[in-house]
């Protein structure tokens, strides 16, 4: 099921929207990501033997999903940094500090998406800009969509997971310490983890 295509001309599009699976035209909406059902993650190397892996607890975000026309679908989150938990509680402060995120004066990172496209079946690729402290640079991220369901609640939910690779130093997290034997604490590469439950917002009333 392709939730987003992008197409290079408006026939393209216009034979698209008319061959639109009905069961994709249903999940057409706006969604709010469910916190407590999703999780917002890295994976970092550490002393150049082994990875930290943390997430983000506190996230909020809206996806808006449309079936008939998918170019057009958005994503947009907020993660508060101070929420930040690798399980080491001095580690946790230290990647609070200006050192690395700085939380009290910069206490959000943003994601907003500017375009997505379809890699074949149900993986796909969504583009957009990514802000940390005061850094805005553009990334790529990769997501399977996990399917759709109703839930014992009667809500609504899609899913996706995935994940994309950045150089923290490109947003200015260049804080590290040089090893005895050669090499440096924290890797410059980070893995972004992504695994997403969303819940549709209920139709207006008519």
């Amino acid at each position: 099921m392709g939730l987003f295509n992008r197409k290079n001309s408006d026939t393209a599009v216009a034979t698209a929207t008319a061959q639109v699976d009905p069961a994709l035209a249903a999940l057409s909406g706006e969604y709010t990501i469910d916190p407590a059902h999703s999780s917002i993650g890295f994976t970092v190397r550490h002393a150049m033997v082994t990875n930290v892996r943390g997430s983000f607890g506190e996230h909020e975000g809206k996806l808006v999903l449309d079936g008939t026309e998918p170019a057009r679908s958005t994503a947009a989150i907020d993660v508060a940094i101070a929420s930040i938990d690798t399980g080491i509680a001095d580690r946790d402060g230290h990647l609070r500090s200006g050192d690395f995120f700085d939380a009290e004066t910069f206490p959000k990172m943003t994601f907003r998406s500017t375009g997505a496209e379809q890699l074949g079946g149900d993986k796909y690729r969504i583009s957009g800009d990514l802000t940390i402290k005061d850094v805005t640079r553009p990334i790529a991220i990769d997501l399977e969509f996990q399917g759709s369901a109703t839930d014992v609640y009667g809500n609504e939910r899609v899913g996706f997971e995935g994940g994309t690779e950045i150089l923290r130093s490109d947003w200015g997290l260049t804080w590290n310490a040089a090893l005895e034997t050669g090499g440096v604490m924290v890797s410059d590469k980070v893995k972004l983890n992504f695994d997403i439950s969303a819940i549709k917002a209920a139709a207006p009333a008519a």
